[in-house]
């Protein structure tokens, strides 16, 4: 483990369910004191350079989470050497993340970021996802807020080892 502990969130574009995990748990976090880095990535390029979703900045701000200056950027197999947990946000990004590991040490820092949440811990991989809330309206990403939170003690815990 090092330290500090690195974690990255990683979702398709890097505009709304990453960014949005990213702020929420480096702001638990910070209140929790824990040494603890996050950042975050898409697995395509589809929206390089572009600032975090409105709607997802507008939710944040809506529970007292900043939002950072947000770049959106292309998850980098180099990167599986610089981080201790690598969190999907949906299945499709677990796979493609386990497709980009160099070996079985790389594919073992890739989970579910729902795989920390009580609820859905005991679930299949397929039942842990956090739909894209960027082909719906305010309320679904409410829903990716629910969901992410819910998952940020199990994700500090591991953290802390």
């Amino acid at each position: 483990m090092s330290n500090p502990y690195r974690i990255m969130t990683v979702c398709t574009g890097n505009i709304c369910r990453s960014p949005m995990a990213e702020f929420m748990l480096a702001n638990a976090a910070a209140e929790s004191g824990l040494d603890v880095e996050v950042d975050s990535a898409g697995t395509t390029a589809w929206e390089i350079g572009n600032p975090i979703d409105p709607r997802a900045k507008a939710v944040l701000a809506r529970h007292g989470v900043a939002a950072a200056k947000h770049a959106a950027r292309e998850f980098q197999p180099a990167w599986f050497a610089e981080r201790d947990l690598i969190l999907a946000l949906d299945t499709d990004h677990h796979d493609a993340l386990i497709a980009l590991a160099p070996d079985a040490a790389a594919a073992a820092k890739v989970r579910m970021l729902r795989s920390f949440d009580p609820a859905v811990a005991h679930a299949a991989t397929e039942q842990q996802g956090i739909y894209d809330p960027w082909y719906g309206n305010a309320k679904d990403f409410e829903v990716s807020w629910d969901l992410i939170a819910a998952a940020i003690p199990g994700i500090l815990a591991h953290a802390r080892g």
